[in-house]
């Protein structure tokens, strides 16, 4: 008997806004967070942040994706 393997889909990407990011977590706080997406651009972080009309949200996978990223690469 063959076994069959059922492809199972990697479930999105939670899409936060910036004003409930401190409600599932505790770092960086507002403001950390807002100078995070200020400075987007040149710190690397611009993948984690989807703008939609005026509103900003974060990629809460690609956002940790990024912090371990940039933490590996200082750690040698």
């Amino acid at each position: 008997m063959t076994e069959t393997k059922t492809h199972v889909p990697e479930q999105p990407s939670r899409l936060i806004p910036v004003p409930k990011w401190n409600t599932y977590h505790s770092w960086p706080p507002h403001g950390g967070l807002r100078h995070l997406i200020f400075n987007a651009e040149t710190n690397g972080f611009s993948k984690a942040f989807k703008r939609v009309g005026r509103r900003v949200l974060v990629d809460e996978r690609e956002f940790f994706r990024i912090v371990d990223e940039q933490n590996q690469g200082g750690a040698k």
